[in-house]
């Protein structure tokens, strides 16, 4: 049986006391907390989070997740007790933004210039952080290329969230990384378009369409509550006023009406992919040329060379 490891004296956050209840029930029936994330369909990181009195959950998470350890009435009387405004550290935007899409039962998504986050293939999300500034330090790379590969986990298979993406053509035609990561990135968007939950359609350049002047991202979470968050230079918004979130959600909705189905969408990723293909190629024998060049003539100058006479044995 798991021993409750409160701190001594009083504790400081309602929510902090909260966390470690849930702490003690989880570890009352032995799971850990990538057990708990994997029944209620969301990263460690949220559960962890939770425990340590970092974030609010749900209403409907907390009776999900005392069914699930079968704590009686407990965690949700002492769930309407806390004053979650006063108690919590309140997060930075990006980890507020990243603690929302890890519950979320639906997200609406639309993306210029780069391809959306949770689309990218490993060698398209190496390439985004090789080409920013953490440029050289290959450790940290390989472990945000991680980290946004395991946001994708909930997505991205077959029983997952309602995943609506809205790509306008400069995401899958501007280049990063070169043909070959192109090529990975649109078959990746071809495997991807054919779980029943995720859904793609690309704003192509020839459409009038509505005017949206940057990407955003509209969340769905289980209590019914909606949110929109977009960004700027410096830092990320996230907002649940209503009004906004139905004026971003009108113009997605409108936005989404004047694309191409879904069909037509992908031939134009294929039409993309095929490209990506012949410049991939275009560059494979361009490389070999140059190898080649670059053969003949070291050949040449070898043979151009003064010869320099060897020193023969004598009898």
């Amino acid at each position: 049986m798991a021993q409750r490891k409160t701190k001594q004296g009083t504790t400081a956050s309602s929510a902090i006391m909260f966390g470690e209840e849930l702490k003690y029930a989880r570890e009352a029936v032995g799971y850990t907390q990538e057990d708990v994330g994997r029944l209620l369909h969301c990263d460690r990181t949220v559960v962890s989070r939770t425990e340590g009195g970092k974030r609010k959950p749900s209403v409907e998470e907390v009776e999900e997740v005392t069914r699930l350890l079968n704590a009686g009435d407990h965690l949700m009387r002492l769930y309407r007790r806390v004053d979650w405004d006063a108690s919590i550290e309140h997060p930075d935007w990006s980890q507020e933004y990243a603690d929302a899409e890890a519950i979320a039962v639906g997200l609406r998504a639309y993306q210029d210039g780069v391809m959306y986050g949770l689309l990218q293939c490993p060698q398209y999300a190496r390439a985004i952080f090789e080409a920013g500034d953490m440029a050289g330090n290959s450790d940290e790379i390989e472990e945000q290329v991680k980290a946004r590969l395991s946001r994708q986990s909930r997505f991205l298979v077959p029983d997952g969230p309602l995943l609506l993406v809205i790509l306008d053509e400069s995401a899958i035609r501007t280049v990063m990384g070169g043909p070959g990561v192109m090529r990975c990135q649109m078959e990746y968007l071809l495997q991807v378009a054919r779980l029943r939950n995720v859904v793609i359609q690309v704003a192509p350049f020839s459409h009038r369409r509505t005017d949206v002047k940057t990407a955003m991202v509209l969340l769905e979470l289980p209590d019914g509550q909606r949110l929109v968050y977009s960004e700027s230079l410096d830092r990320g918004h996230l907002s649940n006023d209503s009004a906004s979130v139905a004026k971003h959600l009108r113009r997605y909705d409108q936005l989404r009406a004047e694309c191409p189905s879904e069909s037509d969408s992908l031939r134009l990723i294929a039409d993309a992919l095929e490209g990506f293909r012949d410049d991939e190629q275009r560059a494979r024998r361009s490389r070999l040329a140059e190898e080649q060049l670059q053969q003949q003539r070291r050949r040449q100058l070898h043979r151009g060379s003064p010869r320099i006479p060897r020193p023969r044995p004598r009898p």
